[in-house]
This record gives structure tokens, sequence and C-alpha cells, in this order.
């Protein structure tokens, strides 16, 4: 492990061992501070989440735009201070936590007995959405998390989640997607964030204006098992209490190849999202590259090298 990973790996400890024992309201005014404290140092994550605010309120200027990072890095540091405090909150505390409009989706595909996909981007806490699931409303789920380096830091998150109640699959392997599949021909829920693939094996999609790339897994699960498929979108307001919506189900085209049904499928999804992410864009945790454009420049006819340039660009 390197001195960097080591670094990382102390930090969140730090954070988990703790954040958790502040009183509430000091750990969201210190989750403030550290936001404001990166906000104003300009860094990379800073910057690429203008950048993609940018897409999401294209008319908004320069200073709307920071206002709107400077908020999105509060929202971030929320989300943090939350997920450190979840463990030791109470089964009360949790189920007070989130206010779920149309949930109906969920609970009559549950009751269906054909399993349930919740798909949902980056917005506020999924974390706490999903300890809401399994306390609230006494549904265990399964879900896939990113293989994070160092080691030791990835299997900090899969106890984390799994002391929440979740079943923590990882993405790297192979064989998620046939767990996956297992639990939902057995009647039982998966969620998975959905916004950004990390395969590069996505599909294709129209995402405010312009082209970017999702995970296929939450279509193609739902059309191999008959699962509902469902999009969900988060967002704080200036209570303690996140929101919720389930959206209406994505349903399987009635025609058409797999990979046919699987882009109108996930274009569908993207549209959901999208639809959560204008209405409560500060909330959008989008510090990475999504779309092609930013992933691969030569996309860009506007930054792609002019032909007597190909070769010596990197």
């Amino acid at each position: 492990m390197s001195a960097q990973e080591r670094l990382t790996d102390a930090l969140y400890g730090a954070g988990w061992g703790t954040v958790k024992k502040l009183p509430e309201p000091v750990a969201a005014r210190l989750g403030r501070t550290i936001a404001d404290v990166a906000w104003k140092q300009r860094g990379k994550g800073v910057l690429r989440l203008e950048s993609n605010y940018a897409r999401v309120v294209p008319d908004a200027g320069p200073e709307r735009l920071a206002e709107l990072s400077r908020a999105g890095m509060r929202s971030y540091l929320r989300y943090w201070m939350e997920s450190f405090r979840l463990p030791a909150w109470s089964a009360e505390r949790i189920a007070s936590g989130l206010d779920v409009k149309d949930l109906h989706h969920l609970t009559d595909g549950m009751a269906a007995g054909k399993g349930v996909v919740l798909a949902l981007p980056h917005l506020a806490n999924w974390d706490l959405a999903g300890a809401w699931v399994t306390t609230k409303l006494g549904i265990p789920f399964t879900t896939v998390a990113e293989r994070l380096k160092p080691e030791t830091l990835y299997d900090r998150f899969v106890a984390y989640r799994e002391g929440l109640g979740m079943e923590v699959l990882p993405h790297t392997g192979g064989t998620a997607f046939g767990t996956l599949a297992r639990r939902l021909r057995d009647g039982g829920l998966v969620c998975l964030v959905a916004d950004r693939d990390l395969s590069s094996s996505g599909v294709e999609v129209g995402f405010f204006g312009e082209t970017a790339r999702m995970p296929a897994g939450p279509a193609l699960l739902a059309q191999q098992t008959g699962a509902r498929l469902l999009p969900v979108t988060l967002w704080y307001d200036d209570s303690p209490v996140m929101r919720g919506r389930v959206h209406p189900p994505v349903e399987v085209p009635a025609s058409g190849t797999r990979a046919e049904k699987t882009s109108v499928m996930t274009q569908a999804l993207a549209d959901a999202f999208a639809t959560g992410i204008a209405d409560h864009p500060e909330d959008w945790h989008m510090l990475q590259r999504l779309w092609l454009k930013d992933l691969d420049p030569a996309r860009d006819p506007a930054t792609s090298p002019a032909p007597d340039q190909e070769g010596t660009t990197s």
C-alpha cells in the first residue's frame, strides 16, 4: 500500500470513528466548513463539478455556476457527514430521515413477486435511502460497489453498507450480474447507482443535450428476469429530512433486439435522472467526467486535433 493510500484509508477511518460521535448540528457545521474551504481552493473536483453543472444549467453565467458549485460542495459534504454518522443513527432517526413520493411503485412491484430494480443517480444521499429501505420498509436488498484503492478502504465501505442491511457485491469479478439476477428471480430488490458507466461498455444516451454513457445493467436485468425497473431521484431541502421520488416503471419495449431494447430503456432512465437533476442540480454529486466529449475529446469537433497534429496529442 502506498503512502497516499494509507493516508486516504486513515482519513476515512477517522471520519467514521470521529464524526459519528459528534452532535448532529456540530457535524453539519463541520461539513459546511470543509465544503467551503474545498470550494475556495478551486481544485479539480470543484472545477469538474462546475463544468458538469454548465450542461445542466446551460444559461448559467460564471457567478451562477460558482454559486451552484458552492451549494454542490455543501450538499456533497452533507452526504459524507450523514454517511459517517449513519451507523450511529437509531432506527427511528433513519426512518424519519427520508420522505418519499410515489412509493407505491416500489411496494406494488415487490408485492407482485417478480423483483424490483431501483436505479438512482448520484443525487443527495443514496446510502441513507438504502438504510431507509431496510429499516423503514424492512426490505433487504443487494447492491454493487466499485472496488476502491486501497483494498482496506473498499473493505470499510462494504462493512459500512452491510452494517446498514445491504448485501454488497464487488463491481469487478464477473459474478455480480448473475447474483443480482438470482436475487430478482427470487422476488428480491436490487438497488444500483446508474448514472455513470464504470465499464466503458455502457449504453450511449442523450443527457442534457450531449452524449453520455450509462450502464446497461439495470435494463438487462429487467429484461432477463421480468423485474420492475424503477428510476429514483433524491434531493435535499432546508430541513433535516431528505426527499425522494420513485418514478413510474420503465417498460421493456415490445419489439426489437436485446441491444435495441436496452438502449431505449437506458435512455428512459437517463431522462428520469435528468428531471431530478435539473430540479435540484446542487444535489448531484458528479465530480468526475461523464459526457463523452470530456472522456474522449476526439468526439468533440471543437477540441479534435487538426489533421497535421494527429499523432502528437496524448
